[in-house]
């Protein structure tokens, strides 16, 4: 049986191989997530900062105008508190009309967001207005705010939803005063009425993107004014928008992205509601024009991020693909290192080992023998009268004959530590490690009748048939022994038995120095 020959580079390259494949799999992975993940760190983080920029935009544009709205409003509101404490003081019979006509004009002309001043009484008719020769009409009795105030006591300003003036068609908001008697009952309005067209100018000042919305609207959620102005949309409730229903009950002010329900474009809002006045405004930008120098440095960083994972993945395809062909051909050059390690250590007919292989399992197995004290047994045996089995049937014959003696000295190599050698020519050798000579001449044996049991024909032998002679020697090394003296001693064996007959095993023994043959007949 062949003798392990230990092959220095191919159980590291097994042991090295996959975990290099793996390695640079997973490196080329983790490159590649790694890039994709510091790209979605950095996108993220610049995404979350244009946000905030804008946060703080929306939050600063909506107290702006919230700022505005409240100024218009007060002023409007002072104006019609100073000629409300004048009216009901000093009244309004005819001696004072040509009077209040010229206040109301002048506080018109002074503050350029009123469209006009009007008192009605308690009929809804007017007395006196800032126009001149304005025809009378229905009166405003239908009117909200007028209802309000014949309901309400209160003196504060009451800021109503959006109307036509009935003098010119022109969109205001009206912002009225209860007028009542020294006695405190309700005698009439004051109203003042400011353009929606100044808002609309106002809210034009600001730059916002095409799909953004401003609007100031009253708490309930009534519509007053919007850029950009849809005429249809003014006095709609926002009610039930997300502003109204979500936001502005947990806070006065603030920021939401929103998705609109009318158009379904998601907004950035800005919301305010005044502390003086029952408004709201607020501010929105897109949520794509807000992004949008985002969205384009994203797509150049991603674009650039593609490129380089595309140039890792193509390099470690390659390098992968390198490494597996270098597997293929090391696993190549091994099989072919292990072809030739056969070759030189095995016999190319017989299939056992050669005398170059036998010589280094002796080598081996006398330093383990001589540290372990343990036995070595060699058997030697020929094949009797080979030269004429050539002869008579040919060397091919004779090759199929020395293949089928080698095949029963295998059979009867029963350990992985034995060892068939062909030792050259027709002369065969078996090593025995841990084997006395007990058991090497029952080895020995086995080969014999083996052999004879294959019923080779030879005409040239007594026998008829194909036989062997064995010779046997054993000994426990010592460390100081020759290789040369084991192999001789059990060549002289040999001799003996081929010299007493042949077609026997012979077993040599040293006694006192001197040699005794001992011969196991069939």
């Amino acid at each position: 049986m062949p003798i392990p020959i230990h092959d220095s580079h191919h159980a590291p390259g097994a042991l090295k191989r996959l975990p290099l494949l793996k390695a640079a799999a997973f490196f080329i992975a983790a490159v590649c997530l790694c890039l994709c993940g510091l790209l979605y760190l950095q996108l993220e983080q610049s995404r979350r900062h244009d946000l905030a920029l804008a946060e703080v935009a929306s939050s600063n544009l909506t107290r702006a105008m919230a700022q505005q709205a409240e100024d218009t409003f007060m002023k409007a509101d002072l104006v019609l508190t100073s000629l409300a404490d004048w009216i009901q003081a000093d009244g309004y019979d005819t001696t004072q009309l040509p009077r209040l006509h010229k206040t109301f004009v002048q506080r018109v002309q002074a503050l350029h967001q009123l469209h006009g001043i009007f008192l009605f009484d308690k009929q809804g008719q007017w007395i006196v207005t800032s126009f001149q020769d304005l025809p009378r009409g229905s009166g405003v009795s239908d009117r909200e705010y007028f209802k309000f105030h014949q309901q309400n006591v209160s003196s504060l300003a009451h800021i109503g939803p959006a109307i036509r003036s009935r003098e010119n068609g022109e969109w205001i908001i009206p912002v009225t005063k209860r007028v009542n008697d020294k006695d405190g009952n309700f005698q009439g309005v004051l109203l003042a009425g400011i353009k929606m067209a100044y808002f609309d100018q106002f809210f034009k000042s600001f730059s916002i993107d095409e799909q953004g919305t401003m609007f100031l609207a009253l708490t309930d959620g009534t519509l007053l004014a919007r850029r950009p102005f849809v005429e249809s949309q003014i006095g709609t409730s926002l009610a039930q928008g997300a502003i109204f229903q979500r936001h502005l009950p947990s806070a006065n002010s603030g920021n939401a992205m929103i998705n609109s329900v009318v158009d379904g474009t998601v907004r950035l809002y800005g919301y305010r509601q005044l502390e003086a006045y029952p408004l709201v405004v607020s501010a929105a930008s897109s949520r794509d024009a807000i992004l949008h120098d985002w969205y384009a440095t994203a797509f150049q960083s991603s674009v650039i991020v593609a490129l380089v994972i595309l140039g890792v993945g193509l390099f470690g395809w390659v390098f992968i693909h390198q490494v597996r062909d270098g597997g293929r051909i090391e696993a190549d050059l091994r099989q072919a290192q292990e072809a030739l390690e056969l070759i030189a250590t095995h016999d190319s007919l017989t299939g056992l080992a050669n005398r170059r292989l036998f010589e280094r399992a002796l080598d081996i197995e006398f330093g383990r023998g001589s540290r372990q004290a343990s036995p070595l047994s060699l058997v030697m045996l020929d094949i009797d009268f080979f030269k004429r089995y050539n002869d008579t049937y040919g060397h091919v014959a004779g090759d199929h004959c020395l293949a089928e003696v080698a095949r029963a000295l295998k059979s009867c190599c029963h350990r992985k530590a034995d060892l068939a050698v062909r030792y050259g020519g027709e002369e065969f050798a078996v090593l025995l490690p841990d084997t006395d000579i007990h058991g090497a001449l029952v080895i020995a044996e086995q080969i014999r009748r083996s052999v004879m049991d294959k019923n080779i024909t030879h005409s040239g032998s007594p026998t008829g048939y194909v036989t062997v002679s064995l010779g046997c020697y054993a000994f426990v090394p010592t460390g100081r022994d020759s290789i040369e003296v084991f192999i001789q001693r059990a060549d002289a064996a040999l001799y003996q038995a081929k010299h007493s007959g042949r077609n026997r095993s012979a077993v040599l023994s040293l006694e006192g120095g001197v040699e005794a043959l001992m011969r196991s007949d069939r």
